[in-house]
């Protein structure tokens, strides 16, 4: 499985990161393969960066079942995940072997709206922003079960301080990593095909 190429593991403050996405996919399950490639830019010109402070709307239609992309919005990494009904699946898996820490989600790190397992207005699209909330780092996308560990259901891994999260981004008991991640707010278009999202949920800390 690739991973995002420079994925700031070694920088606290993700908040001060301009980067472009080249391009970001990856795929799980057997016989299913992807990339994700990242390109780290130190500046832009105020005009991109004033686009990049918007509103962001993607559109869905490329990131099939069990694919991921990492756009940049505000400076900061969002990963959309196209969750397969496998992936689901762990999710109330993770909640009865009782490892999460917050899997109610009772901490606001998201709207009211995706205070739910999935932490998305629709099960399938993960919609969160990258970055783990102990020190700023980037996660990785690992999505495959016993990918980290042997007991790992999939979901994201923080290599510089141990974090982990399953595949809702909810953080996961023994990790320094205090919240869940956060979930921007955002909205579908009526024919559901792209996801526009606008901004941080007022409530919410990233680290």
């Amino acid at each position: 499985m690739s991973e995002i190429a420079g994925d700031m593991n070694n920088a606290p403050d993700a908040g001060r990161r301009r980067f472009l996405t080249i391009a970001a996919t990856s795929a799980v399950g057997a016989g299913i393969a992807g990339t994700t490639v990242v390109a780290l830019v130190e500046s832009l010109e105020p005009t991109a960066a004033e686009t990049a402070a918007a509103s962001t709307t993607f559109n869905l239609a490329p990131v099939e079942p069990g694919m991921q992309v990492t756009i940049p919005w505000q400076k900061k990494p969002v990963i959309i995940v196209n969750r397969t009904p496998e992936m689901l699946a762990t999710l109330p898996e993770a909640e009865k072997k009782g490892i999460l820490k917050d899997p109610n989600c009772t901490v606001p790190q998201q709207p009211p709206y995706c205070k739910n397992m999935y932490r998305a207005r629709k099960p399938e699209w993960l919609v969160m922003v990258r970055i783990c909330n102990h020190l700023c780092c980037i996660p990785h996308y690992r999505p495959k079960k016993a990918s980290v560990t042997a007991w790992w259901l999939g979901g994201f891994h923080c290599p510089c301080h141990g974090s982990m999260y399953d595949l809702s981004g909810r953080v996961i008991k023994g990790s320094p990593a205090p919240h869940n991640m956060t979930i921007p707010e955002y909205h579908y278009s009526p024919d559901g095909k792209s996801v526009t999202i606008t901004k941080m949920y007022p409530k919410a800390h990233l680290c």
